[in-house]
């Protein structure tokens, strides 16, 4: 196996080890069991203070032994790096590397074992010195196990990120290496222009030294803070994984791939797009049993729903996933489940074959092109004891590791289908935007709207069976943008004029932007913007704000409304009439109920007989504007009339469901070939018709027999199953 060789595969891998290692000869077994079953790829985790106890003295030894054997097993090698849990003496040869809290203070936590987190949040790498020691020893890893040629692709960050907060107790970091190059890249963005950040965040600093971000333990939603925020995670991490990436391809003779991965991906935050950049893809982990999306209000021990739960999350992680990476990149499940989730005492649910076959194919109908399972046998670290792994704690088979096993040989006999990107694209498009995201993580109330917004459309959308894509504003020049049918702007709190005007370019050029409440209510640098809309949202849609008001939740519920400070705060819980294009339909009211007076545009929403909801042409397009959050309905409260609202106004649009029934189709195709995925939600099973017109042969992606009849197919899906034909 070489990088050319596993080109052509379906990647299907399994973890095999990190520090502390289990016996060599037990790995060796585990790899041999792997190969027999048709995996083609093994994880290794190296460690940084394991391998380099003593500045300049290395010892790969063990990977080398382990890389050797997976070689004569003809099995491919994902390398991953952990440099958070840093070698002693880096902390002695610098000791002013430390991250720096929000209190001023350095962090006393080094890291003694790889639990938990892998070592976060590690050193400060805008320390000089800690950032040349931790990339000459990336640079001499790759220069010994580079040798290997059955070495295919490197990860330079597991699970990026410093999770400080929840490790240590404090935000980071706040160390003078930090704070200078967080000045220097104001300074840069405003091209040297002092007054001209002055004037933006209505400041008068008197010189860049002076700018700090506020410390204050209350969210305070100022340009300062926003700021500081959106370069934390977009600018500092960047140049971390940029770093390493750099380190590796100059040190690599072969120039194999580098990705790096998230824990999960940050919903309604473009900071994955930043990542994605950085090297040539971004992964994810994958850990659906561990915190299943449900309904507010569903019991959780209610089967159905968490089950679908399980399936709806895997398929929103790796659509926002697939949407973050560049068009054409990878798809990487870097860790996916393999086995019961185990934290401490509490010991998950053993998945069934069932599961297992539910979570892969459904990865795959999101544009997965390869799966790497955590881990391959029981963990031995107590923390996650006994835990994850396809293979128990003793053993050579499990029916979850024997389905897997199954589903990835099917893959891999259509690897030039799955194994590459194949997505073929999606006729909606839901926008991010980093600084509103950046701008809700700093106002009271406002951090989990947007996500819970974002994550309700998505909802939607994939109960509908409409496929989606997310799309960060940034790529609205993208040539690839016109083509989207319909944009989705979920909570649209803070937005610039400048993201507004391209929004209105790509109405007047013919597609449908479909906006929820207060557009641009607050600029990108947290100021509020008279008649609380933008400007340009507003002359877009031609209306302006006649009334802002909280909306109570159903039957007085309290998911996300604060506590009434006096009488009078709430409107009472409602339902939106549709009026117009949406006559005939009604839409609930959640969160907040704005209305309008309308200038040019029709009402499509009406409250009290007052405009709710605003409907434009402009150009060759159209433009709505809905009152209220629409996209909150996908996660709580759900009713059948919003959702035929939704369907109703993007018809409209040209958008509708790629398959008419009940089943949920997804596709993947290549010229001359594709793979249609069918997925009943279910709670029964669903027999279907499906055209194959035009299609030469249909085979089911496991070999059952199948019905046709002329240019039709019959199915019949079992509740919360996933079938896959494929077509050619």
């Amino acid at each position: 196996m070489d990088s050319k060789q596993f080109s052509r595969v379906f990647p299907l891998g399994s973890h095999l080890c990190r520090e502390p290692m289990p016996p060599m000869g037990e790995m060796k077994r585990d790899m041999e069991n792997l190969k027999k079953q048709g995996f083609n790829l093994i994880k290794l985790q190296e460690n940084w203070m394991i391998d380099e106890p003593e500045e300049g003295r290395t010892d790969f030894s063990r990977y080398e032994e382990l890389i050797a054997h997976a070689a004569r097993l003809d099995l491919g090698v994902y390398l991953g790096l952990t440099c958070e849990q840093a070698p002693a003496w880096l902390w002695k040869k610098h000791p002013d590397c430390r991250m720096v809290g929000r209190n001023g203070l350095p962090m006393a936590y080094e890291a003694q074992t790889t639990m938990p987190a892998d070592g976060k949040p590690g050193p400060c790498y805008d320390h000089p010195g800690a950032m040349a020691d931790h990339l000459r020893f990336i640079r001499n890893l790759v220069k010994t196990l580079g040798r290997f040629e059955n070495l295919v692709v490197w990860n330079t960050w597991q699970e990026i990120g410093y999770w400080a907060e929840g490790l240590c107790g404090q935000a980071v970091c706040y160390c003078p290496n930090t704070l200078a190059a967080f000045r220097a890249w104001l300074k840069e963005k405003h091209g040297g222009d002092l007054d001209a950040l002055n004037r933006a965040w209505n400041t008068r600093y008197a010189g860049w030294q002076d700018i700090a971000p506020d410390r204050c333990a209350v969210k305070q939603s100022v340009a300062v803070n926003v700021a500081w925020r959106h370069f934390l995670d977009n600018e500092r991490l960047a140049a971390i994984l940029r770093a390493r990436a750099d380190a590796i391809r100059g040190a690599d003779a072969l120039k194999r791939p580098v990705f790096a991965h998230k824990a999960a991906p940050e919903f309604g935050s473009g900071q994955d797009w930043t990542f994605s950049r950085c090297q040539d893809f971004l992964g994810a982990s994958c850990y659906p049993a561990w915190g299943p999306v449900r309904y507010h209000g569903v019991p959780g021990d209610d089967a159905h729903e968490s089950l679908l739960g399980e399936a709806y999350c895997v398929a929103r992680q790796f659509d926002y996933l697939r949407s973050c990476n560049r068009r054409g990149a990878p798809v990487w499940a870097a860790e996916f489940q393999g086995g019961p989730i185990s934290t401490g005492f509490h010991k998950g649910r053993v998945p069934f074959p069932e599961d297992m076959r539910r979570w892969m194919l459904t990865a795959v109908a999101s544009g997965v092109t390869g799966i790497s399972f955590w881990v391959t046998r029981a963990e031995i670290i107590a923390s996650e004891c006994n835990g994850f792994s396809l293979l128990d704690s003793e053993g050579d088979s499990t029916p979850r590791l024997e389905e897997a096993a199954r589903i990835g040989r099917a893959l891999n006999r259509h690897a030039d289908l799955f194994g590459r990107p194949s997505w073929p694209g999606a006729d909606v498009g839901i926008l991010v935007d980093e600084w509103n995201y950046q701008f809700g993580t700093t106002m009271v109330q406002g951090g989990t709207h947007l996500a819970a917004s974002m994550m309700g459309w998505h909802r939607m959308l994939w109960e509908q069976g409409i496929a989606a894509d997310f799309m960060e504003v940034s790529e609205l020049d993208e040539p690839y943008a016109s083509r989207y049918k319909a944009l989705i702007l979920p909570f649209p709190l803070s937005l610039s004029e400048a993201v507004a005007l391209k929004l209105a370019r790509y109405v007047e050029r013919g597609g449908m932007l479909i906006c929820e409440a207060a557009p641009g209510r607050v600029n990108e640098y947290a100021f509020c913007n008279r008649g609380e809309l933008s400007p340009v949202m507003r002359r877009l849609f031609r209306a302006d704000q006649a009334g802002f008001a909280m909306v109570r939740e159903p039957g007085n519920g309290s998911i996300w409304s604060p506590p009434p400070r006096t009488w009078g705060e709430y409107l009472d819980a409602a339902m939106l009439d549709g009026a117009g294009c949406l006559a005939g339909h009604r839409i609930r009211a959640n969160v907040y109920i704005e209305t309008f007076s309308c200038r040019d545009g029709e009402p499509c929403l009406l409250h009290g007989g007052r405009a709710a909801g605003v409907r434009r042409d402009v150009g060759k397009g159209t433009a709505v504007l809905l009152g209220t959050y629409v996209g909150h309905n996908g996660a709580a409260y759900p009713d059948p009339e919003t959702r035929a609202a939704v369907a109703a106004l993007l018809r409209q649009g040209g958008v509708a469901a790629a398959h008419s029934g009940r089943l949920l189709l997804r596709r993947r195709a290549i010229p001359g070939k594709e793979a249609w995925l069918f997925t009943n939600p279910t709670s029964g099973p669903v027999a279907e018709s499906v055209s194959v017109a035009g299609w030469r042969s249909v085979s089911d992606l496991f070999g059952k027999p199948l019905s046709r009849a002329g240019d039709s197919v019959t199915l019949t899906v079992q509740s919360l199953d996933v079938q896959a034909l494929v077509l050619e």
